[in-house]
């Protein structure tokens, strides 16, 4: 990008000049992924060592095809946003002012995007990435039009839309993350929502309103919300099974129209990107919700799929190709056709359940003397540490929808998950 020739589309903003080049698919592909170092002369390590070294394969990440496109997408959203909310442009002030101009540049609404995928197959942590790839959170502008002294911008704020799917939950979790986010790179404007926090009893538009009011001056780039199922409540396994015989016919109902509508405000009138990330239900439930879907999906929308097939080239020679590496044992497997299909009838194209699986089958494999690794010791691995998710597993690979109506998910969180999984293991 300092190559004159090359044309700059956002040249002169300077809410887009922090936010570094746009990047071509081979650096974010680079960038985005990330494989742990290994060391070498691992037979020489002792076994209560090398478990520690399991637990780095929790942070493996290894770009994919459609985590290439997330990024693109992000990225167009915020740049594009930040084109409209120019702050050396008249139009920007009235918009934060709520000011009206005779006079104004026709622009379209900002973009907004959809992220879905069964629990661990990586949207979330394919969402992150892509927005922690820009150089800085919270950007500080010595000077800025129209504000005396220094002015923060924001370029991203992730958070969950909390299990309650109420508004009140919501603007709680959007205001104690900000308040968070300023702790961290702001500590001078902290305590900006403390009032409205410390409230007994809640408005949630009002809350969601002082919110917005917030981000907008402090230009934020992008909102990502995270677990947007919880907007919705699922009905009872009992009505999902009596359903006309198909659970798949059974509507979750919305908790709260209002946060929908809300958002909805933020792409159509306040010109704040939004990505929306959850699993099939809540996404399918969003869809059939909103008559204008396709204003949440016209910045991207984003499959991130479990892989269903073992000679799948993504599956067989990147994630578990790049995977095999990390064998912490004297004499290593060999990664064959049986190994790989195997991974996927255990596992169900899971990708964290793939990890876990491979660090659960190591673990097998240390409380023998033998310094290897075998097949057998997945199979193991899946029947005692794998054991609570194998329904599951199975509900997904049946494609039977009455099997698949018995889970909201497989896993909810990875945090949980991984605490819960660690949990379970002996000594080694």
């Amino acid at each position: 990008m300092n190559d004159p020739r090359v044309f700059d589309p956002y040249a002169g903003n300077l809410l887009v000049a922090p936010l570094g080049p746009i990047l071509s698919s081979k650096d974010v592909a680079t960038r985005l992924s990330f494989l742990p170092n290994f060391p070498p002369g691992i037979a020489g390590i002792p076994r209560h060592v090398r478990v520690h070294l399991l637990m780095q394969l929790r942070d493996l990440h290894i770009a994919s095809h459609e985590g290439l496109r997330l990024q693109q997408s992000i990225d167009g959203m915020i740049r594009q946003g930040y084109r409209y909310r120019d702050p050396q442009t008249p139009q920007t002030w009235s918009l934060l002012t709520g000011e009206k101009i005779v006079h104004k540049t026709e622009r379209a609404p900002a973009l907004a995007a959809v992220c879905v995928g069964h629990s661990g197959t990586g949207k979330t942590e394919g969402s992150l990435r892509c927005l922690g790839l820009y150089p800085d959170k919270v950007i500080c502008h010595a000077s800025f039009p129209n504000i005396a002294g220094a002015h923060r911008q924001v370029v991203w704020q992730s958070v969950d839309v909390p299990s309650s799917g109420r508004s009140g939950d919501l603007a709680a979790n959007l205001m104690t993350t900000w308040e968070e986010t300023m702790a961290k790179h702001a500590p001078e404007l902290v305590g900006r929502f403390t009032a409205s926090l410390g409230r007994e009893r809640r408005d949630g538009q009002k809350m969601l309103d002082e919110w917005r009011q917030v981000a907008l001056a402090h230009f934020l780039g992008i909102l990502h919300l995270d677990e947007v199922q919880n907007f919705f409540k699922l009905p009872s396994l009992a009505k999902r099974r009596k359903k006309n015989g198909n659970p798949e016919d059974v509507e979750l109902s919305i908790v709260e129209d209002q946060c929908l509508k809300w958002i909805l405000s933020l792409t159509n009138t306040w010109q704040i990107p939004v990505l929306l990330t959850g699993t099939p239900d809540g996404v399918g439930a969003l869809m059939k919700r909103l008559a204008n879907i396709q204003r949440f999906v016209a910045g991207g929308y984003h499959p991130y799929r479990h892989f269903e097939h073992a000679d799948d080239p993504a599956y067989s020679n990147g994630f578990v190709g790049q995977l095999a590496r990390y064998q912490y044992v004297a004499t290593p497997l060999a990664v064959t056709s049986e190994l790989l299909e195997l991974i996927l009838v255990l596992t169900g194209g899971i990708q964290r359940l793939i990890v876990a699986l491979w660090i659960a089958a190591h673990r097998v494999a240390f409380e023998r003397k033998d310094d290897d690794l075998r097949i057998e010791d997945f199979k193991k691995a899946a029947d005692t540490y794998l054991a609570p998710v194998a329904s599951a597993v199975a509900a997904l690979r049946s494609k039977d929808p009455r099997l698949m109506a018995r889970y909201e998910d497989l896993v909810r969180r990875d945090d949980n998950y991984w605490s819960s999984f660690w949990g379970t293991m002996s000594p080694a």
